[in-house]
């Protein structure tokens, strides 16, 4: 089949072409697309060249459809349409009526923080938008972002990919956790030694002991064992109400679990410091208004989250 140069054509013939289908008239197809009668005839002239046909003949009053016309107008109108539903989707969007469904990058702590209020925000304003949440490895979210393969990342990025914008949307800090009851908590609060000298708990995805109190502690001449590794945060609150171990984790997953679980929260006897929870995505959907939504919306969430202090 010979292939057809689509740069070698002018589309707008096309619509031409579907004005002339409708009015069945050369002077209405130019009324109707606001152009002179000449043009519109010169228009049908370069359609018969194009197509090697007639197209339209004059029977009685009316300009009436060859056979050939009538063949390929269903191509061409569905293609109009097409073409015509491509830029107004890429134009406007409506969350009250869109069925979009967005794919997140995110850990179980940015998931656990941030869906919730995420979810019943759409189930009022957007109800028929789907939420996916997929876990992604930090190394590669930046070709993640570009391949469409999510639209935005939740996370910390001190050194964010080319090509990715980035914004902050909270402060975030370790608090320390322990069993309510534990006998290392005196009033609410841990000494420095017997905060090293109980065995701790960790999440680390790096399959590795050390962390941010390890440093701490080394700052002091201090050691801690850690009993327990976990790569999955939301395991850690349920192993320490059974157990004495204590643990540092992010403020807000403590204190909205510190029921649940049955937890004591506790200032750190150790200076760690605070870091930035940021959304990432691509510079190719910077603009893209339902990403652009999303964003903002993820961004005014995230100041009515709870930051009731200990």
């Amino acid at each position: 089949m010979k292939s057809i140069n689509l740069a070698a054509i002018d589309l707008n013939l096309l619509v031409a072409f579907e004005a002339l289908l409708e009015q069945h008239s050369v002077t209405k197809a130019a009324e109707q697309l606001q152009i002179g009668q000449p043009a519109m005839s010169a228009a049908l002239s370069r359609l018969r060249i194009l197509f090697d046909d007639e197209l339209f003949l004059r029977l009685g009053r009316q300009m009436q459809p060859t056979l050939k016309a009538q063949a390929i107008a269903p191509g061409i109108l569905a293609a109009l349409q097409q073409i015509r539903q491509a830029v107004t989707a890429s134009q406007t969007f409506e969350p009250s009526t869109s069925d979009r469904t967005f794919t997140l990058g995110s850990s179980d702590y940015t998931s656990f923080v941030l869906m919730p209020p995420l979810l019943k925000f759409s189930l009022q304003n957007a109800p028929s938008i789907n939420v996916q949440m997929m876990e992604f490895e930090k190394d590669r979210v930046g070709d993640l972002l570009e391949q469409g393969e999510i639209d935005l990342a939740l996370g910390v990025f001190p050194d964010p990919p080319r090509q990715t914008q980035w914004q902050p949307i909270f402060e975030e800090r370790f608090v320390g956790v322990a069993r309510r009851g534990h006998p290392a908590i005196q009033q609410g609060t841990i000494s420095l030694e017997a905060f090293a000298q109980f065995p701790h708990a960790l999440t680390t995805l790096r399959r590795d002991t050390v962390g941010a109190i390890d440093r701490a502690l080394k700052e002091q001449n201090l050691e801690r064992r850690v009993a327990f590794t976990t790569p999955h945060m939301m395991v850690l609150p349920f192993a320490i109400a059974s157990s004495d171990l204590v643990a540092a984790l992010p403020r807000r997953i403590a204190l909205r679990l510190a029921t649940v679980c049955n937890l004591t929260v506790f200032e750190l006897p150790v200076k760690t410091k605070p870091w930035m929870v940021s959304m990432l995505w691509s510079t190719l959907s910077d603009r893209d208004e339902a990403n652009r939504w999303l964003r903002n919306t993820i961004k005014a969430i995230s100041q009515t989250i709870e930051t009731t202090k200990i």
